[in-house]
Parts: C-alpha cells; sequence; structure tokens
C-alpha cells in the first residue's frame, strides 16, 4: 500500500491565500521526510473552498522544494482547460520534477466554475472524454491530428516538450458512479475514488473496475486504483471519537456542501445532465452524523483500527491511500505535524 496526501488548499476564517500557502508547503516538506509516497493538490475557483487554481504552477515550486515526493493533481477539471495546454504544463512539470507526475482527472461539478467561465455543466463528461484523448494523444505521437466538436489541434502538432515519463504520467481518473467506473475501465485508466463516498460504494467501484477491466482484456498488472479518506489517528479509541466531535463541531459543512457546489443547471435548478448520482449530496448539505463518519465513510481511531480499515481498503482492490487528514479543519501547523508524524510512526511500517 503506497501512502500519499490530499491538499485541498482551504482558506480557514482568518487566513491570508499566501498563510494557506505557506501552511500547506510546510506540511509537505515534512510529509518527504517522514516517508509518505506522494502528495495531490486539488484545483478549485472563485471561493476560499480551495485557493490553487492552476495545480501545476504550485506542483512545479514543489518540485523545486521536494525531491522523492510524487506530485500529483488532485484533480485537474479538465472541462475548464484547453487540453493543448493541460498537455504541455504536465510535460513541463514532469521534466522539472524529474518524472514525479501523478495526473489525476476528472470532469468537475462545481455549477459556481463552470457558469463563470461560461461553461454548459452538462457539456462536462463530453468535453472531458475530448480533452483526454487529445492530451494521450499529444503526448504520444509526432504530427497528432485531432477534431472534436469542443477541440481540435487546427493543423498537425507535434507537442514540445514531451514528458518525461513514457509513454505519459500515469493517469488517474476521478470516478465513483457505475456508468463512470465502468467507462474509464473499459480504457484501462485507473479510477481515484471519492473520498465522500461510504465504503460500501468504493469497494463496489474497485470491484466493478477490475471485472470491466478484465472482460475488456485490459492488463492491469501495474494499474493502481487510488482510494481517497478522510484519515485520523490518536493513541487511544476514546481520543480519536473525541477529536473527531471536536472537528465537526467546529466546522460548517454547508460552507462547501451548497448550491454553488451541486452539480446544478442553473436554467432549470435540477442536476445537471451526467451529474443525476451527485446531486443529493450537495443540496442535502453534506450532513452525517458522527456515527456515520465512524463506521462507513473515515479511516478513524487508534492505530490498531486504522490499519485493519487500511487492510480492509487493500483487499476491495486499492493499492494506495490518499490521505485527507484535514484538509478543512482549523488545525494549527505544529498539531498538524504531531499528527502526521504518529500515523508515520503507528499505521505506515505495517505496509512496508
Amino acid at each position: 500500500m503506497k501512502f500519499s496526501t490530499f491538499h485541498l488548499f482551504h482558506q480557514n476564517a482568518g487566513q491570508s491565500a499566501r498563510e494557506v500557502y505557506d501552511y500547506q508547503i510546510e506540511v509537505i516538506e515534512l510529509l518527504e521526510e517522514l516517508g509518505f509516497d506522494g502528495v495531490w493538490v486539488a484545483e478549485h475557483h472563485f471561493r476560499d473552498y480551495g485557493v490553487v487554481p492552476n495545480i501545476f504552477t504550485m506542483l512545479a515550486h514543489l518540485a523545486a522544494r521536494t525531491e522523492r515526493l510524487r506530485l500529483g493533481t488532485g484533480i485537474v477539471v479538465l472541462p475548464l482547460h484547453n487540453p493543448i495546454h493541460v498537455a504541455e504544463e504536465a510535460a513541463m512539470v514532469d521534466l522539472l520534477s524529474g518524472g514525479r507526475l501523478d495526473l489525476g482527472v476528472g470532469r468537475g461539478y462545481q455549477s459556481v466554475e463552470f457558469e463563470n467561465f461560461g461553461l454548459d455543466l452538462g457539456e462536462a463528461r463530453d468535453r472531458f472524454n475530448e480533452c483526454l484523448d487529445m492530451m494521450v494523444g499529444l503526448w504520444t505521437q509526432d504530427g497528432y491530428e485531432y477534431k472534436g466538436r469542443y477541440y481540435g489541434t487546427g493543423r498537425p502538432l507535434t507537442l514540445t516538450p514531451r514528458p518525461l515519463q513514457k509513454p505519459h504520467p500515469p493517469l488517474h481518473v476521478a470516478a465513483i458512479s457505475p456508468e463512470t467506473v465502468e467507462i474509464y475501465a473499459a480504457r484501462g485508466l485507473p479510477i481515484l475514488a471519492d473520498p465522500a463516498a461510504p465504503f460500501r460504494k468504493i469497494a463496489k467501484a474497485a470491484e466493478t473496475w477490475h471485472a470491466v477491466a478484465a472482460a475488456n482484456d485490459v492488463d492491469t498488472s501495474g494499474a493502481e486504483l487510488v482510494a481517497s479518506r478522510i484519515v485520523y489517528v490518536a493513541p487511544t479509541i476514546e481520543q480519536a471519537r473525541e477529536d473527531q466531535a471536536r472537528f465537526e463541531a467546529a466546522f460548517d459543512r454547508s460552507r462547501i456542501f451548497n448550491v454553488q457546489s451541486a452539480p446544478i443547471d442553473p436554467r432549470t435548478g435540477e442536476a445537471a445532465k451526467g451529474f443525476e448520482y451527485y446531486q443529493n449530496r450537495y443540496l442535502k448539505g453534506g450532513s452525517v452524523d458522527n456515527e456515520f463518519r465512524w463506521e462507513q465513510l473515515e479511516v478513524i481511531g487508534d492505530p490498531e483500527r486504522v490499519i485493519g480499515q487500511i487492510k480492509m481498503i487493500q483487499e476491495m482492490g486499492y493499492s494506495h491511500l490518499m490521505c485527507d487528514f484535514g484538509s478543512t479543519r482549523p488545525m494549527p501547523v505544529e498539531e498538524m505535524k504531531k499528527v502526521l508524524k504518529f500515523f508515520a510512526a503507528e499505521v505506515m511500517p505495517a505496509f512496508r
């Protein structure tokens, strides 16, 4: 099992954007010392929910401050970008980092982002598929031509520069709905499972992925399915429960789960085309009780319990755990470092 961390770059009340950057960079530099395998940075726009509008800029900065960590995009919202730009920027970061880029991609979901870029959220899946096809073509072919409904090369194009990793940086597609998992399993593209989906749903997603890949004669030997989870480990079960309750009491979940975040078509007020699977999560405010989070959603507890949960995820078919140690928690940096050090010392050795 590989271990990486997720960084939303959420701007808490009273923080400046620069303070958010400084905090996260200090944490990421510690991760390399502790033996984590990688980091993933999120892309968001127009809200304090996340203040990294261009992941590649941040990863280029992190490439210069680290030596070993894999640097992941978690995720690039492809429909918000021109695929030629994404292919170029990814290639550049892969080169600058010495081949350490992992490319997580997705179609996005936040209506506020699509509206402000003048895009129809209902077109997100079709745009995503065109972007993905075009990027892979640009990385792997000289004189590549593409003419889609939304994107095209205009003329035969040879990308400069090309990525260091061949044929291109590892791709991971954000997916949890059965339809999406099946589409990308048939192509052999590993999934990155949704952190807000309960254990039973990510288990089903992995099962579906492996079954569909096998049915399409996909070689899965090198596939690395990534499970994203909120993670917290404390010396005792009692402290973990107390800390979880404290975190939730201090956090207004409606700042994240709201109409702005919901995949809603502004013309109808209903779920945008292709997003019916997700709508209730955001319109209901993402409200779940502590017991549901404890039993069905989060990797949390003392070291023994957390190790057991991670083994369960491993048995589902995942070989990489993306740990969110509190991307929306206003936790002092020294407290966050203690949590990371404890996890690295008490949990990770069980999988090494």
